[in-house]
């Protein structure tokens, strides 16, 4: 499944849609956290088409994935863990937050995301 992990260029129109129309936790966490390498340095994109999936946000360079779960997430169960266990297979590692903790806990989930890369750039 990795080689089919690339990036998606017929997803594209739809990605710009979801980036127009996200969620309060996915804005907040591109607008204050991830956006301008302001998280480590790193550069992150959002609503990205990463083979058959578009994930919520990806550093590309620490195979990094971060995904906000929340009312707005049309995949549940199966689907769900399948996307996961396909990018995870790929060599992505997958960071999920619920819409949530992205509001009202932010520190908690910038401190989560500081760990991971951390523990990503040892590798």
């Amino acid at each position: 499944m990795s080689d089919n992990l690339k990036y998606n260029s017929s997803l594209k129109p739809l990605a710009r849609e979801l980036r127009k129309e996200g969620t309060k936790g996915e804005a907040l966490l591109w607008k204050k956290v991830l956006r301008a390498r302001s998280m480590e340095g790193y550069q992150f994109n959002r609503q990205y088409p990463i083979g058959d999936y578009i994930v919520d946000f990806i550093c590309r360079k620490l195979k990094l994935v971060i995904e906000i779960d929340g009312s707005s997430h049309l995949m549940k169960g199966q689907e769900d863990r399948k996307r996961q266990d396909d990018l995870e297979r790929g060599g992505y590692k997958i960071l999920r937050f619920t819409e949530n903790e992205v509001v009202y806990r932010i520190d908690d989930v910038i401190k989560d995301i500081c760990i991971a890369i951390k523990a990503l750039e040892e590798n």
